[in-house]
């Protein structure tokens, strides 16, 4: 193995293992650099690094990823025969040593290594028989490029009952994009302590929420390249309107032609057009004439709305 070993984690806490963490750029980290990390973006990983991310709770599917990895890896060697072990510790890149790698396990007796995943019946459809999806072909990648290695298995549990595995062959051209992005990453946003833009993720908005979950009643002046930003705003919305209408009118001229039939059929494809009741609560009813039974139940959230005028 290519790998130097950063720390051991045999007696590791959970707080001494996320700080060593901290100290480079990780499988799930490089997947967020690059763009393909939905549940992460780089403005997440750059606090992270710099210790000023939000904390926030494990949520259920991390949790229950970590309980069924032992599972996952024990089903890899029942149906592959291959001896699987773990190795403790947080390895790092030869060069670079803000390269790192937390990897699940190791093959016995092989360069290669195991990533264990779980994943939920509604995200079946990213797992087809011969590719993974690109945040985790991603972080295999990662992987060989910290260990040398050639080949990186990856199985995952999907909704409990599905178990599917996959070889990844490396990559050099994949793995040298990563590394110049990476490099690029530490020494231009982390040492320097210089921010990354926020990006038009998820990730982002909801880290942006936790950020900033309460408002003042003050104003701000904003700088005036934000003017030109504004007005590529607008442009988009009204593209997004346009589409969005050119794709119902298409829908509704394949409905009108369908008619009352619920299936149709042309180019190999298959539309469907199901009409079904469905039941509307009445919450403001409820609140009326039952508040202390809507008080009982209701939970409060905190939403945010961005508003242009």
């Amino acid at each position: 193995m290519e790998a130097v070993v950063l720390a051991n984690t045999n007696e590791m806490s959970h707080e001494e293992w996320l700080a060593a963490r901290r100290k480079g750029i990780g499988g799930s980290d490089i997947a967020a650099i690059v763009g393909l990390n939905k549940y992460k973006s780089p403005i997440q990983v750059y606090l992270d690094k710099i210790g000023e991310l939000p904390e926030e709770e494990t949520g259920e599917a991390a949790y229950w990823g970590t309980v069924l990895e032992e599972v996952v890896a024990k089903e890899f060697s029942k149906r592959t025969g291959l001896k699987v072990k773990r190795r403790n510790a947080i390895l790092r890149h030869k060069k670079y040593p803000y390269f790192l790698a937390n990897v699940d396990r190791l093959i016995v007796g092989r360069k290669e290594g195991l990533e264990c995943k779980t994943a939920s019946e509604y995200l079946k459809d990213q797992w087809n028989e011969e590719s993974v999806p690109d945040a985790y072909f991603v972080q295999c990648q990662w992987y060989m490029a910290i260990t040398g290695f050639q080949k990186w298995h990856l199985a995952v549990l999907i909704g409990g009952n599905k178990f599917r595995m996959f070889e990844i062959e490396r990559d050099d051209e994949l793995i040298a994009i990563l590394e110049r992005k990476a490099y690029e990453f530490w020494n231009n946003h982390v040492i320097p302590k210089v921010p990354p833009a926020f990006d038009g993720s998820q990730a982002s908005s909801d880290l942006l929420a936790a950020m900033y979950p309460e408002h003042v009643e003050e104003s701000i002046d904003l700088p005036e390249y934000f003017a030109e930003k504004l007005k590529r705003r607008d442009e988009l919305k009204a593209m997004i309107d346009e589409l969005a209408e050119e794709k119902k009118a298409i829908e509704n001229e394949i409905k009108s032609y369908m008619g009352e039939k619920k299936y149709g059929f042309v180019a190999g494809r298959k539309i469907t057009w199901t009409r079904y009741t469905v039941e509307k609560f009445d919450k403001d009813a409820l609140k009326r004439d039952h508040p202390d039974i809507y008080a009982k139940y209701v939970t409060e959230g905190r939403k945010s709305q961005f508003v242009v005028k």
